[in-house]
């Protein structure tokens, strides 16, 4: 029996609290722990850090199997782990693609392998993401992966009776699709959002309508059907008021934003910085200042990170030439405390809910996004709110580099993590 006792955690940013693990359960959660209860056990000082549960990721790239230039689920989870997150979903754009109960069972087992957090992986909505024909949606649930989330992120489901046909099939065993909205015809050629700085730059915008319309369509899609919907790395204020609207009808839509999509607007493309280079597209101080009223207020239910590493080469080039995406898994809580918690938009137990239960709730991990008392798994993450350091990728767990925070300061450190009692995260270091 292994015993671990967190002296003076802030739960949630509350009080003060002591918390006992025993092996992969917390046993209990007060002020008033007895020496006896906790005898023999390793001690954490917490001295008033925020003790979250583990966090989940609903949008994270590995890449692996076929890009392990790039990232490799090991690598991945590390980083995963460093970010203080206890468990991701894989997105399908691998390659092979995970449109097979092979490729998801493959993704899935090299997750429990590694042990830094729990791997649960997309299927593909179609096969080889070409949107023409559903991939094997029955047979990727039924794996030993369990797949309850589809997407062809990357790419849009973009013909109707596509998506149509996917959100029935999903309800019969519970399952979402989820959706990258982007029109393909009205983003042909793009590299930007589409406004002034588009203009001024000379750049192919991608406009806003072209997220919008396909949302507009899915969420009437969804209620036809009676079927669930998520929708991806949303990140305009149009977005935000079609979501508003379709839950305002009982529609099931959840929607998600990314750290960056929270903080970053198209003026940082007129350095021409290919790490500033992501789809969709970074958008106005407008959509951005929406995106946080959203997340506040519950229209947008998550944060997920679209974690999307890249070799050197892939940034280091020409804008044009350029991959999108953005590394997030890192430095994501610390851009939700600057963007949210630091403008008093949000509370502790608010980016709780945001980045834990919730994205638990819609991917169907169980164990994750708990409370924390006594019963529960013990997924925890420990955060130093009152650190601040400069952003230095060559520290990064992640076997890629294209963050866009380099050199810049943030909030928040996580000190600690913990999967199912275990730690995987010890004072910022790897265990």
């Amino acid at each position: 029996m292994s015993k671990i006792l967190i002296r003076g955690a802030q739960v949630l940013g509350g009080e003060r609290q002591d918390v006992l693990i025993t092996d992969e359960t917390i046993t209990a959660v007060g002020t008033d722990l007895t020496v006896s209860s906790a005898e023999g056990a390793q001690v954490i000082e917490a001295g008033g850090q925020v003790l979250l549960p583990g966090l989940v990721d609903l949008h994270t790239h590995l890449r692996e199997p076929g890009r392990e230039d790039s990232e490799t689920v090991l690598t991945g989870t590390q980083a995963a782990a460093s970010g203080g997150y206890t468990a991701v979903f894989a997105m399908a754009n691998t390659f092979p693609v995970a449109d097979t109960a092979g490729v998801v069972e493959q993704v899935y087992r090299l997750g429990r392998e590694h042990g830094y957090c729990d791997v649960q992986p997309i299927g593909a909505v179609t096969v080889g993401l070409e949107g023409k024909k559903l991939a094997e949606l029955g047979a990727m649930h039924e794996s030993a992966a369990g797949v309850t989330v589809f997407s062809d992120d990357g790419k849009c489901v973009h013909d109707a009776v596509i998506m149509r046909r996917a959100l029935e099939y999903v309800k019969a065993f519970g399952g979402v699709v989820a959706q990258h909205a982007q029109e393909p015809r009205l983003t042909e050629g793009a590299q930007m959002n589409e406004g002034i700085v588009s203009a001024e730059l000379g750049l192919g915008g991608w406009p806003a309508v072209a997220e919008e319309s396909i949302i507009a369509r899915d969420v009437l899609l969804a209620e036809h059907v009676g079927s669930r919907v998520h929708i991806c790395h949303l990140s305009t204020a149009g977005s935000v008021e079609i979501v508003r609207w379709a839950k305002s009808r009982g529609i099931d839509v959840t929607a998600e934003v990314t750290p960056h999509h929270l903080l970053l607007t198209d003026e940082m493309v007129r350095t021409y910085n290919p790490v500033y280079k992501v789809n969709p597209p970074l958008r106005t101080e407008r959509d951005v200042m929406a995106l946080r009223e959203a997340l506040a207020d519950g229209t947008i239910d998550i944060v997920a990170t679209d974690h999307a590493p890249h070799p050197h080469e892939d940034k280091d080039c020409e804008w044009a030439a350029a991959a999108m995406g953005m590394v997030g898994l890192e430095t994501a809580l610390s851009v939700v405390q600057r963007t949210m918690v630091e403008t008093g938009l949000l509370d502790w137990a608010g980016v709780a809910d945001r980045m834990s239960v919730k994205p638990a709730q819609i991917g169907r991990a169980a164990g994750h996004g708990r409370p924390i008392s006594a019963g529960e798994p013990a997924n925890l993450t420990l955060l130093d709110s009152a650190y601040r350091g400069e952003v230095d990728p060559a520290g990064f767990a992640s076997r890629s580099r294209n963050t866009p925070y380099e050199g810049r300061e943030l909030p928040g450190r996580v000190t600690h993590t913990f999967l199912r009692g275990r730690a995987t995260v010890v004072d910022g270091k790897l265990a």
